[in-house]
């Protein structure tokens, strides 16, 4: 009798195994069609999904995306420690079904990932939605923007008050959800619906990691590092922010970010945003032409540049070993989900905003 149960049990979860499989499998085909992923995924399932995650999860003041990771990584203990256990005595039956059933809770979490919110990788790019895919400019094109962007955040810099320093970090949300409402308000292509940041509960480990904030696609909460430097904070919750209403590339959510910034009417959360394009675009030059790097790094105001290193400071105190460890980790993670390049992916922020300039015709000199 107990054998037969465990073969019942053995059927059913290699059953459960293969539906999962081919679940998983057909949305990943869909990958192939972005015009189908966007039209009834990005805005049909997913604004559904919004609706119902986003009001329920904004009742709670704190993280419980960060409480289920939690548990799921104290599960995923016990449940290493309870294999080992039974394979050192021999049960190796009951090993089989247990593992068996951390398979199906693997496949179950990442079928949940893509349906919640994971799909949006597979959309058309933001460049091809927003009509700014033109990327012909030559370095001095480039040069050019970036002089504009380093006019803007030394001026922007330059308006802010002690006040405006002193904001605290509930301040600081509320600006940026405005912000991103009024960028939603302003295109359909920016839609958001009941957004919502949060402090992260994980702060002292992200900050090990590298990590300035983050998307729970499970709950449907944004969270960030509630630590960093208070310039650079505005401008990562509406990067963050970018990623609930379904901007979920890197690059796309910094230009997203970008824009709910220098729209807003927040004079930190404006320099914020300028303050991360002048970073974007004087370490792409750096690359494209160090020279032309070199030549426009005198622009940039005493103020600014201390800021950049006050940045810079913060994160070296963190930096460790986990660090390489998790940024080699999401690199592989960008890699399989759409984006390529990888963790370069974040720069790629410079080709919508050169395409932006371009259409207005700013970048041509």
């Amino acid at each position: 009798m107990i054998k037969s149960t465990a073969r019942q049990k053995v059927k059913v979860r290699l059953i459960a195994i293969a539906i999962l499989v081919v679940a998983i499998f057909l949305l990943m085909e869909l990958a192939d069609y972005p015009h189908l992923v966007e039209h009834y995924y990005s805005r049909g399932l997913y604004p559904v999904m919004c609706h119902v995650l986003h009001p329920i999860f904004n009742l709670f003041p704190f993280s419980v995306g960060d409480l289920l990771y939690i548990a799921a990584i104290v599960y995923l203990g016990y449940a290493l420690v309870r294999l080992v256990k039974l394979c050192f005595k021999k049960e190796f039956k009951v090993a089989g079904i247990f593992l068996l059933g951390l398979i199906i809770g693997v496949q179950s979490a990442i079928l949940v990932f893509y349906l919640f919110w994971g799909m949006n990788y597979f959309r058309p790019s933001a460049g091809e939605r927003l009509h700014l895919r033109d990327t012909s400019y030559t370095t001095e094109d480039m040069a050019g923007v970036t002089e504009i962007l380093i006019d803007s955040a030394n001026a922007t810099r330059a308006r802010l008050t002690s006040a405006d320093l002193s904001q605290n970090n509930s301040t600081i949300y509320q600006n940026a959800v405005e912000a991103v409402k009024k960028l939603s308000d302003d295109s359909v292509n920016f839609r958001t619906w009941y957004p919502g940041i949060k402090p992260s509960l994980l702060t002292p480990l992200i900050n090990y990691m590298g990590t300035s904030g983050y998307y729970d696609p499970f709950t449907g909460e944004a969270q960030m590092n509630y630590d960093m430097p208070v310039f650079t904070r505005p401008v990562v919750a509406c990067h963050e922010l970018s990623h609930q209403t379904g901007y979920a590339l890197e690059d796309e959510a910094n230009f997203a970010g970008y824009l709910a910034g220098i729209g807003s009417k927040d004079r930190l959360l404006r320099y914020s945003a300028y303050n991360l394009a002048v970073e974007e675009f004087m370490f792409t030059l750096y690359f494209r032409d160090s020279l032309v790097n070199k030549k426009l790094k005198p622009l940039i105001s005493p103020v600014v540049h201390h800021d950049y290193v006050v940045e810079r400071k913060y994160w070296q105190t963190y930096q460790s070993k986990i660090n390489v460890i998790s940024g080699i980790f999401y690199d592989h993670f960008l890699k399989a989900n759409n984006q390529p390049q990888g963790i370069q992916t974040y720069n790629r922020m410079v080709l919508l905003v050169m395409a932006q300039y371009s259409r207005k015709g700013v970048a041509r000199r």
